[in-house]
């Protein structure tokens, strides 16, 4: 493998020069810069990084955590966000190492990889309210981005989605299909996210003046079969209180809704109205094709490592906090869907 030295050697230069090109510092003449790059390219020479990194004292590595998933879960969504945020961040230079943490201390192993100077700064994503993560790396002042809120409170630069909106866009949609029984499937009350949505199908509910029976709102984790479950005790209501439109808290709760509905010998689309959120690849292969709420996660993968950038780089002097728009797409498991009169 060539080394520096054959470089310069070979460009007839000092490697103290070779190092001026290649790092785009001190005052090289441009025939000298063309010079060593024809041969560098020549020798196919690629540059120690780990050298690099140790004379910037920078690992130009992200941490981000993946959180333990119960039985029977299935997060979609967060990989199509890791692969969107690993794709932005080769694009600048860096690498993401994925880490588990322990939920009986969340923030312990930020905390150590910190220390350690494992990695320059975190991604957050799957955050709760006030979460303790949060907490600690501000109290620590380890740089880090989050995908997600934590309170009104503190201070910290995110990237989220506005699932009050996405759930509005929803709600409206079923209202003016002619919807007034419209149920919404939710996550515990732990999830920032999930509250968020919840709120926005309150709000419009309120809005729209439609009555909201506490049968209709039925707590789930994110599993099909959880889904399966609510969809059961929804459709076990008397016939005159029974929802004819299921909005979901996502695509994931949605799937176990219709395998229910199908269960039961209802045709999604026609008998009942079904909604999701989140847009995963498989919504629009399902039968009948799942309307969802689309997340622009590229997007948000690109913006936060931009974020983290500027504040690695001293770059940032305000908190940024970035609330994007979500799109609902309108499929047939909601078009088709007559409500019966109770």
């Amino acid at each position: 493998m060539p080394t520096i030295k054959d470089v310069a050697r070979e460009a007839g230069v000092t490697s103290a020069t070779v190092s001026y090109v290649l790092n785009n510092s001190g005052r090289v003449s441009e025939a000298t810069r063309e010079r060593v790059l024809a041969v560098a390219r020549r020798l196919n020479y690629r540059p120690s990084i780990t050298a690099q990194n140790l004379r910037s004292g920078a690992s130009r590595i992200i941490g981000y955590a993946w959180h333990e998933e119960l039985p029977g879960e299935w997060t979609p969504i967060m990989q199509q966000f890791l692969y969107s945020m690993s794709k932005a961040a080769e694009e600048a230079g860096y690498h993401i190492l994925t880490f588990l943490n322990d939920p009986d201390d969340p923030s312990a192993a930020y905390v150590s990889l910190a220390e350690m100077q494992r990695v320059d700064g975190f991604i957050l994503a799957n955050t709760v309210i006030d979460d303790p993560r949060i907490g600690r790396l501000l109290e620590l002042g380890i740089p880090f981005v989050s995908f997600g809120r934590a309170n009104d409170l503190w201070d910290f630069s995110y990237v989220d989605v506005d699932g009050m909106d996405g759930m509005r866009q929803v709600v409206r949609h079923l209202a003016e299909q002619g919807h007034e029984r419209i149920a919404f499937v939710r996550w515990p009350t732990l999830s920032l996210a999930g509250s968020h949505r919840y709120a926005g199908y309150c709000a419009v509910m309120s809005e729209l003046g439609l009555m909201v029976d506490e049968r209709w709102l039925i707590e789930a984790e994110n599993t099909p079969a959880h889904g399966q479950i609510a969809a059961q005790q929804l459709m076990a209501l008397p016939p005159d209180v029974r929802p004819t439109a299921i909005a979901c808290v996502s695509d994931v709760v949605a799937i176990g809704v219709m395998r229910a509905l199908r269960e039961m010998g209802l045709a999604v689309g026609r008998d009942v109205a079904v909604t999701g959120f989140d847009d995963i690849p498989a919504a629009e292969h399902l039968s009948p094709p799942l309307t969802s709420v689309h997340q622009p996660l590229e997007a948000i993968g690109h913006q936060l490592m931009t974020m983290l950038l500027d504040v690695l780089q001293g770059l940032a002097v305000e908190t940024r906090q970035i609330l994007i728009q979500p799109r609902l797409v309108v499929r047939t498991s909601s078009q088709d869907a007559i409500p019966q009169a109770g």
